[in-house]
């Protein structure tokens, strides 16, 4: 499909997408929102791609959350459905549906952090499973330092179980920025690479997990959204028990444990 706002390509089985406005520092205008609603929701029935990593074209955004520009305009854009309660609404819900797709779709997602990742774009890299930044990457809970609530589009449901809770309650309240190194130190991104390192990792990272199997790969990501959203120890246990003895008998039925472990990145059978 082609984007006008958006890249999306396949190396393999590793889709690489890409914000593609840099001239707005990859801001989020209504096209581009429709563009990634399209999308997320496209990719979850996608076998063809089994990890994505997500980056912003240029070299000063990954992705500056919306585009103030385009939403100052009354005359169109986010506001051509008019404005009313409604219409607020259902813009609002289109936003934060998004991180819904990111975290319910079966592929890992990697967020490869090269520039300014504020409001939108943080919890774009939230509702990621891996982050890794380049050293001018920055991070920022900008909501509230436009006049709206510091907790949005999952930012008060994701960010402390990243970092914890004392210190996403400061970057809700203040909207302060925040640099890569103290990204790092606090636990928001897994890894700080150089700039022209940045898209290597990033593929490497993909590749370990291209390696495992379909299948084992899919629900290790279904155990880890169930966990996070609050399941007892107890609920947990069930759950990966459930996903293991579904995965030793799909690699008994494919042959693959008669001689023990089965071949790195062998396929599913059944």
């Amino acid at each position: 499909m082609d984007y006008e706002t958006l890249k999306f390509e396949l190396e393999g089985e590793l889709g690489i997408l890409t914000f593609n406005r840099p001239e707005r520092l990859n801001a989020v205008n209504s096209v581009m929102l429709e563009e990634l609603q399209s999308f997320w929701r496209d990719v979850h029935s996608r076998d063809d791609c089994r990890v994505i990593i997500v980056t912003g074209e240029g070299d000063r955004g990954f992705c500056s959350g919306l585009d103030l520009k385009e939403a100052a305009d009354l005359s169109g854009g986010f506001m051509k459905e008019g404005i009313s309660g409604t219409s607020m609404w259902k813009g609002q819900r289109r936003f934060s549906g998004l991180v819904e797709l990111m975290r319910t779709c079966p592929q890992p997602v990697i967020a490869a952090v090269n520039g300014a990742a504020m409001g939108a774009g943080l919890s774009f890299a939230l509702a990621s499973d891996v982050r890794l930044a380049a050293p001018e990457a920055r991070f920022c809970a900008s909501y509230i330092n436009i006049g709206l609530g510091g907790a949005d589009m999952g930012s008060s449901y994701l960010l402390w179980r990243i970092v914890g809770w004392g210190r996403a309650a400061e970057l809700l309240l203040t909207g302060r920025v925040i640099g890569a190194e103290e990204a790092y130190r606090i636990g928001l991104v897994n890894e700080v690479c150089g700039r022209d390192e940045l898209m290597q990792r990033a593929r490497e990272t993909a590749r370990m997990m291209l390696e495992k199997t379909p299948l084992g790969l899919r629900l290790t990501k279904d155990a880890l959204n169930a966990s996070l959203n609050a399941l007892s120890l107890s609920d947990a246990l069930r759950l990966e028990d459930r996903n293991q003895v579904l995965l030793m008998e799909s690699m008994y039925i494919a042959g693959g444990m008669i001689s023990g472990s089965p071949p790195l990145g062998q396929k599913d059978q059944g």
